[in-house]
C-alpha cells in the first residue's frame, strides 16, 4: 500500500484501530467500523496494531513477575486507561481525515465511538481514582 495520500492515511488508520477493537472485542464499535469501511468503499481488513500489540506485551510482561493481588488490581486499570488514551488517539487522528474526504457519514460513526472510549475513560479515572493506595506498600 502506498502512503502517499490523505486516502493512504485514513485507510490505514482505518484498518489500525480496527484491528484493535478486535482485541478488545467491542462489538458495537466494530460494527460502526465496519460502515465506516463500507462507506470507504473496502472491505474490513486488520492491519497489525502494533501500539495495542505493545501495550498488551507490556501487560503480560508485568503479569509474568507475579505482583501482589493490589498491585495487580491497579496495574489492569492502569493499562486498561492506556488503551483507552490509544484508542481515543486514534479515532481523534481519523476524524479529520474522513471530514477531508468529504466522509460526514463517516466522521459521524468515528465520532460515535471516539465518544464511547472517552466515557469509558472516565469511567476508568474515577476507578482509578478510588484506589486505596495504602492497601500497597509504599516500598
Amino acid at each position: 500500500m502506498s502512503m502517499d495520500t490523505i486516502q493512504d492515511l485514513f485507510e490505514h488508520g482505518l484498518e489500525d484501530i480496527y484491528h484493535a477493537e478486535h482485541r478488545e472485542e467491542t462489538q458495537a464499535q466494530i460494527d460502526r467500523l465496519e460502515e465506516v469501511f463500507d462507506a470507504f468503499g473496502e472491505p474490513p481488513e486488520k492491519e497489525e496494531c502494533e501500539g495495542i500489540e505493545g501495550l498488551l506485551e507490556e501487560y503480560e510482561e508485568f503479569t509474568s513477575m507475579d505482583p501482589a493481588q493490589e498491585v495487580m488490581d491497579y496495574q489492569n486499570m492502569a493499562a486498561a486507561e492506556k488503551t483507552e488514551h490509544y484508542e481515543i488517539a486514534a479515532y481523534g487522528n481519523l476524524i479529520p481525515l474522513a471530514d477531508q474526504l468529504g466522509m460526514d457519514e463517516a466522521a459521524d460513526l468515528l465520532e460515535e465511538n471516539l465518544r464511547e472510549e472517552q466515557a469509558a475513560l472516565d469511567e476508568l479515572k474515577e476507578l482509578t481514582e478510588g484506589f486505596e493506595m495504602a492497601a500497597i506498600p509504599a516500598e
